[in-house]
C-alpha cells in the first residue's frame, strides 16, 4: 500500500472521505443533522427550538440537490452543501440570498449579466461537522469528547480540504444540471481560500449579518473550471465521476 506521502490530493482524500449525492431519506437526515449541530448547536445562527426532530430544513430543500461528505473509517458525516436552482422569476421564486438578503445585492450589477434564469443557482448551507474542525479535547460534542475518535495525524491532515470539496461537489451539480450562472453568500475566509486554488469569484454587494458576516458573490462554473489548479481539477474529476453514478443510481430508484 502507498504511503501517505506518496499519494496525492485526490488519493488522500479518497483514502478518508467518499462524497455522496444524497437522495435518499436516510442522506438527507445527515444533511440536516450535519447542519443543526453546525448552524444552531455550535454557531447559533438559528434557534434550537424551531427544530425539535434535530435536523435544520427549510423551505428551499424540497427543490434542491444536496452533497455529503462521509468519514469511510467511522461512517460519520463530515460535511455537507446544497444546489438551489432558480425555479421561477425573480417575483415569484426567488433565491435565498434574492429573498433573506435583497437590501445587500448590488442589483444592478446583477441585471447587467443578462443571466437565464434558468441557469441560474445558489450554493448555500456548506457546512462541515464540528468534529472534523476541532482540536481534540477542545469541547464536547454530540459523539462526545473529540478526542475520544481516534484520527491519525494524516488523515487529520485531509480534513482542511472538506470545505473545499463540499464547493467542488456543488459545482458537479451546476455542470451537471446546467446551472452555471452560481450565486452564493459566503463568509470572507472561503473566496479567499478559493483564490489560493486560482478560483476566483466576483463580489456582487456588500457585507451583511446573514448566518455571520457574508457578502454575496457570483461565479460561472466555466470560469471555475477554467481556472483551477491541476490537483483541484483532478479531485473534482473524482467527486464528478463519483456523482455521476450516484445521479444514475438515484434515477434507477425513482423509476421502481
Amino acid at each position: 500500500m502507498s504511503k501517505d506521502s506518496d499519494l496525492n490530493l485526490t488519493e488522500s482524500f479518497e483514502r478518508y472521505f467518499k462524497v455522496e449525492l444524497a437522495y435518499s431519506d436516510a442522506q438527507k437526515m445527515q444533511v440536516y443533522g450535519v447542519r443543526y449541530r453546525v448552524y444552531c448547536e455550535e454557531f447559533k445562527y438559528e434557534a434550537v427550538d424551531l427544530f425539535p426532530d434535530l435536523m435544520e430544513k427549510d423551505e428551499y430543500d424540497q427543490n434542491s440537490k444536496h452533497c455529503l461528505i462521509i468519514h469511510r473509517q467511522t461512517g460519520m458525516p463530515a460535511g455537507c452543501v446544497r444546489l438551489v436552482p432558480a425555479t421561477g422569476p425573480l417575483d415569484v421564486s426567488p433565491l435565498p440570498l434574492e429573498k433573506y438578503c435583497k437590501a445587500s445585492l448590488d442589483t444592478g450589477y446583477i441585471e447587467r449579466l443578462k443571466l437565464e434564469r434558468s441557469t441560474a443557482c445558489e450554493i448555500s448551507r456548506l457546512a462541515v461537522d464540528g468534529a472534523f474542525r476541532r482540536r481534540g479535547g477542545e469541547k464536547l460534542t454530540r459523539f462526545g469528547e473529540i478526542n475520544g475518535l481516534y484520527f491519525s495525524a494524516k488523515e487529520q491532515r485531509s480534513f482542511s480540504m472538506i470545505a473545499v470539496a463540499c464547493f467542488l461537489a456543488a459545482t458537479v451539480l451546476t455542470e451537471m444540471d446546467k446551472r452555471t450562472n452560481v450565486f452564493a453568500m459566503m463568509e470572507p475566509f472561503l473566496p479567499r481560500m478559493m483564490h489560493r486554488s486560482g478560483i476566483d469569484f466576483h463580489r456582487v454587494g456588500k457585507d451583511v449579518d446573514y448566518h455571520g458576516i457574508r457578502a454575496p458573490y457570483f461565479i460561472t462554473t466555466q470560469s471555475a473550471l477554467d481556472n483551477m489548479h491541476g490537483e483541484l481539477l483532478d479531485l473534482y474529476g473524482w467527486i464528478k465521476q463519483g456523482l455521476q453514478v450516484d445521479a444514475c443510481e438515484a434515477a434507477k430508484k425513482l423509476k421502481l
